[in-house]
């Protein structure tokens, strides 16, 4: 059976974006790698206004749907680890309450992302297993990073302020 990562193709720009950028590559922990890639990319974004960053989250959401659908089915099987474009959404909606570039709120971010994106409580386990396709691989992580948005506000919200 042929590996599925040996139908990737980086020169081809879905499957750039769709592999992070080739971070969901890394042979170990591929989502926390994407998740991390992610970080960079939030730096740019943070400093457009909040409205400009909500149409640029559900922009590369919605972008995500096609990216991770095109992907998974030139790879032929559905949510390869190595995609992890759902994982730089989820780690925008994450920070979306607290738009600040402060490297520990990040790092909190970050780690409360990968614990929900990880564990999957319910219903993200539930979505995961039940929605397919493209709208399934980015939907699971929205959910995650909404879960993740709204922990990370309250931690920030009653601890720093």
């Amino acid at each position: 059976m042929d590996n599925p990562i040996s139908k990737i193709r980086l020169s081809n720009p879905v499957h750039l974006l769709a592999t992070g950028f080739g971070s969901g590559l890394s042979p170990i922990v591929p989502g926390t790698m994407g998740t991390l890639a992610a970080v960079p990319f939030y730096y740019l974004l943070v400093s457009l206004s909040p409205i400009a960053l909500a149409i640029a989250i559900v922009l590369g959401s919605l972008a995500g749907i096609y990216l991770c659908e095109r992907t998974s089915s030139d790879m032929g099987v559905h949510d390869h680890g190595s995609i992890v474009w759902d994982e730089f959404v989820g780690f925008w909606i994450t920070m979306f309450l607290v738009p600040v570039t402060d490297w520990q709120v990040v790092l909190a971010g970050f780690i409360i992302f990968r614990f929900f994106d990880m564990v999957k409580p319910w219903p993200i386990s539930w979505l995961d297993k039940q929605v397919h396709g493209g709208f399934g691989i980015m939907l699971d992580d929205v959910v995650a990073g909404l879960m993740s948005m709204v922990t990370l506000w309250a931690g920030y919200t009653f601890l720093f302020n």
